[in-house]
């Protein structure tokens, strides 16, 4: 409107048309010619030459669009890293604020922008020049000027210049125009994240925002909202006021005002029920949880549909929320499935599906409106209605879904299809009874067309599906076998030949696979013929039966010509044959009854089963990882001793490892992905040794191999002047204490830094060295150690130690971090520190642990039963694994909603080098909460049995 009006009205329509087409003209370029830019061979010499316009005031003022272009050169030239030197920038600058002469509106914009692009690289001292002529546009009486003018000004001045404009910026907040009014909440809303000089000035301005949010421009309520919930948001009582102001006055008109006010009062209830002030329902907690549920319900009905979606959107994210009290929002979201606006039916149905992981039965009612969205035209909203169909149907409706399914995957794209496979993947976890139907139709689509990461995904919820449900693993590897007949993706078909290998030998009829595998020595590439000798290699170790047949198929693999392969079939056959003469298989007489034949089962001494069937005691990422510890270990390399893996350090499982033996399928975890998003998998992360900063240290050599690595533990809060975290190293006799110190006091250098440790309570532990850390400036983190040791003769007891900062603190200048006085001596107080048994205790997984718990015996098992104190079976669980510093094995980490109690096995290695089991059994304690634990404790030594049981507490 401004420009119009600058220009001397608003243009005819026939004018109009007129310079539309004139514009499609010049801007038309033709299908066989590549556009290119208008500025791709600019030379900063030419511009720079062409810049000296700016001076000459007559062209300024008749050819304003000359002036235009030249600085649209200027600022393409700074984005596309031809920076201009310092006499050159300090012309040009000087230059552009002769251009204030000209009255017109284009170029003045210009200026501006150029101003605040180029404010960060030139000399400080050139930008100040321009504040005058930018505080004086700021008090014009043209509204475009006030505004752009104070959007510049705010992006040059300091927290010492700031208050000299503080006047014209608290008058601008409340100015009758909308423009000039949010320009100066949004450059307030900037200066507060500059420095903390200039977010306390802005902190001043909170009565004239708080009257911006009565303005009648929306966008200048938003604004205002938003600077008001900055200025308040460390303030937790001042953001509840906020919230509970404008959700009862019913003032604010602009709906994005609206937006954000619904999500400030959700944060505030997702900390009230984290605080525990919601009990049950959100009726039933705090006063402000109260009011701010009935402020999202009554959201619900504004006439703004983006109001509506955000309320019902905050009400289904809500923790711990009650089926009833989602009524209304599902209620919302169904209605919004019929828009006619796409984004709209895209959000509720993203949110409903969202909501049906927790709560299917609350979505079921949906389930018509959700299956008219299976033709939509958006590809992404029909997917999330499938997914979600198949989330609340219920086990009759399968079949019919099925139906449905099969027409619709033939026409999406690859990225659809995954997701969808994911969501017939939990489909027959739910319902396993279906699993014939489910694992049938997946496999049907293995013999479709797809690429690799459709197949790869139906190959690995068949896989999982057969972890999870016994049931499934003879059909499933019948239809895995008829895939690899024809499969193109050789990682594929060695993946399934392993499982095959696996799996295949246990069945009721093993020799059925036996044809499938050896197909493959035949017909395929050197990789699979390598992983299809393996599995028939299995198939021999732990089927006596099979081995004469089996060693007639694998001679043929002795002359292959891929070495890999043949030297596989070579060992093999040596083998085998060992095992075949040691131990010949004697056929049953035919007229045998089934229950007098024996298991076909190797003996127990069999060599064929020892070496093809027994795993190596450690992974090769731990046995990497483990000889990584070995060599950084002091003096390591110089022993005599001999390498074995007995004597290589134990490693603890990775974040990865924990997550697959705590039953985490990474491909259901996928699908939390959104659709079109998915990202290339990471770089596989090297692991740091903890213990490698003390390996750092002459004087800790003598100590030799650090056992394990607790976690770090903070002794104080996070935002105190001195921040200590403990990371406790154990080694067989000593536990070396490193306390990482950093400095936040830009004024103090922190010297001779020590912990001083309390062990007079402590029966086994005593303090026998420290190491200071020394020359800790502002912002600086570094490590003092404490060495405890520790009793042999005394019994392992947890013990609780005061502890003391101690330091001498010297004031220097924070510009230059000079000394400017003496020094002193400071004490600070921090938290306790507990060592407990868990802390001796790594956490290494039991591939097979019923195995490895019948090997153990009972010998030395502990039996013990706990009544706890937890409302929860998942925090009871949690709880029990925090105490004992265990490692859960089985899947058994992972809660099944079954209501039955839950059975934990838990691994690790004691400090001194036994292996230590245990099985404890939770049961929860009707309604009142409670749960009884009921614990048995394997090992080779009845003390450490003891011990671990007593870490329940």
């Amino acid at each position: 409107m401004a420009a119009e009006e600058t220009n001397g009205g608003p243009m005819g329509m026939s004018a109009v048309l007129k310079e539309v087409q004139e514009l499609a003209d010049k801007f038309k370029v033709e299908e066989d010619v590549e556009y290119q830019s208008p500025y791709a061979h600019l030379e900063k010499a030419a511009v720079l030459q062409e810049a000296r316009i700016f001076h000459d005031p007559t062209a300024v003022r008749e050819n304003p669009r000359k002036c235009c272009t030249v600085i649209a050169q200027l600022l393409h030239l700074q984005n596309t890293g031809q920076h201009l030197s310092g006499p050159e920038a300090t012309e040009v600058f000087f230059g552009v604020t002769k251009l204030f002469m000209s009255d017109d509106a284009s170029l003045r914009r210009m200026v501006y922008l150029f101003i605040k692009e180029v404010a960060e690289t030139c000399d400080p001292d050139d930008v100040i020049i321009v504040t005058s002529c930018l505080t004086k546009d700021m008090t014009c009486d043209v509204d475009l000027y006030r505004g752009n003018a104070l959007r510049v000004l705010v992006r040059i001045v300091d927290a010492a210049m700031l208050g000299a404009i503080e006047r014209y910026v608290k008058q601008a907040i409340v100015d009758s125009s909308g423009q000039v009014s949010s320009s100066a909440l949004v450059s307030a809303s900037h200066l507060f994240t500059t420095s903390p000089e200039c977010a306390a000035v802005v902190r001043r301005w909170i009565s004239e925002t708080t009257e911006a949010t009565s303005s009648p421009n929306e966008m200048v309520q938003f604004h205002a909202m938003q600077l008001l919930y900055q200025i308040k948001s460390h303030d937790r009582l001042g953001v509840s006021k906020l919230v509970q102001q404008y959700s009862e006055r019913n003032t604010l008109k602009s709906p994005l005002a609206l937006v954000l006010l619904i999500r400030y009062t959700t944060k505030l209830l997702h900390d009230e029920t984290a605080e525990g002030r919601v009990p049950g329902t959100f009726a039933e907690g705090s006063a402000m949880a109260k009011q701010g549920f009935q402020f999202l319900e009554s959201s619900l009905r504004h006439k703004s549909e983006m109001v509506v979606y955000e309320a019902a959107r905050a009400i289904c994210n809500l923790p711990s929320i009650e089926p009833q009290e989602l009524s209304p929002a599902i209620s919302v979201l169904q209605l919004f499935l019929s828009s006619p606006k796409p984004s709209v039916r895209f959000a509720s149905m993203r949110t409903l599906a969202a909501i049906a992981n927790q709560h299917p039965r609350v979505v079921a009612k949906c389930n018509e409106d959700l299956e008219a969205l299976l033709g939509d035209v958006n590809r992404s909203i029909a997917t999330l209605a499938i997914t979600t169909l198949l989330k609340t149907g219920s086990e009759n409706s399968i079949d019919r879904l099925l139906k449905q399914i099969s027409a619709f995957l033939s026409d999406i794209a690859d990225e659809y299809k995954i997701t969808v496979v994911r969501s017939l993947q939990h489909l027959c976890l739910t319902y396993p009874a279906k699993h014939r139907v489910l694992v049938g139709f997946l496999s049907n689509f293995l013999r479709e067309e797809g690429g690799f990461d459709f197949k790869r995904s139906i190959v690995n919820s068949i896989v999982s599906l057969i972890r999870s449900v016994p049931e499934t693993t003879e059909s499933s590897l019948l239809h895995l076998c008829e895939f690899i007949e024809d499969c193109e993706f050789t990682m594929l078909s060695t993946q399934i030949l392993h499982l095959l290998g696996e799996l295949g030998p246990t069945t009721s009829a093993p020799a059925r696979y036996i044809r499938f595998i050896y197909n493959r020595v035949i017909l395929e590439n050197s990789a699979v013929r390598a992983a299809a000798v393996s599995a028939l290699a299995k198939f021999a170790a732990q089927c006596p039966s099979l081995r004469t047949s089996i060693m007639t198929l694998l001679k043929h693999s002795l002359c292959d010509e891929d070495d890999e392969t043949r030297d596989r079939a070579a060992l093999v056959v040596s083998v085998v044959e060992d095992a075949m003469a040691k131990f010949p298989y004697v056929p049953p007489p035919e007229d045998a009854e089934p229950e007098e034949i024996p298991p076909d089962n190797p003996a127990e001494d069999d060599p064929a089963a020892f070496v093809l069937l027994e795993a190596l005691p450690m992974s090769f990422d731990k046995l990497e990882r483990s000889l990584k510890a070995y060599v950084a270990t002091p003096a390591s390399m110089d022993s005599i001793t001999p390498i074995t893996v007995e004597a290589l350090p134990i490693v603890e499982d990775t974040p990865e490892e924990l997550a697959i033996a705590a039953g985490v399928d990474p491909a259901m975890e996928a699908e939390a992905i959104p659709l079109g998003m998915g990202e290339p998998e990471p770089k596989k992360k090297e692991i740091v040794d903890p213990a490698s900063a003390v390996y750092a240290i002459p004087e800790l050599a003598s100590l030799g191999r650090a056992f394990r690595s607790a976690r770090p533990v903070p002794l104080t809060e996070s935002e105190t002047e001195y921040v200590v975290q403990c990371i406790k190293h154990i080694f067989a006799n000593h536990i070396v204490l490193q306390f990482t110190v950093q400095n936040t006091i830009d004024d103090q250098r922190l010297d001779n830094v020590t912990v001083l440790i309390d062990d007079s309570d402590s029966e086994c532990f005593n303090v026998s060295g420290e190491i200071a850390a020394d020359g800790i400036g502002y912002g600086d983190t570094k490590n003092c150690f404490v060495v405890l040791e520790r009793d042999a003769d005394s019994q392992l007891t947890p013990a609780t130690m005061t502890c003391e900062l101690r330091f001498n603190v010297v004031q220097v200048d924070p510009a230059t971090g000079e000394e400017e006085g003496d020094s002193f001596e400071e004490e600070y107080p921090l938290e306790e520190l507990e060592i407990s048994t868990s802390d001796f205790m790594a956490k290494v997984t039991s591939p097979d642990f019923r195995k490895a718990w019948e090997t153990v015996g009972n010998g030395n098992e502990v039996l013990e039963k706990f009544a706890l104190q937890f409302k929860k079976m998942e925090e009871a669980v949690a709880a029990v694994i925090d105490f004992l510093g265990m490692q859960p094995c089985d899947g058994t980490g992972v809660i099944k909603a079954t209501g039955k109690p839950h059975m934990l096995h838990l691994s690790g290695v004691f400090v001194t080098g036994q292996k230590v089991l245990s099985r404890a059994q939770i049961v929860m304690q009707g309604e009142n909460g409670g749960v009884v634990l009921k614990i048995a404790v394997r090992s080779d030594d009845a003390t450490v049995s003891r011990m671990v049981a007593d870490c329940i507490r």
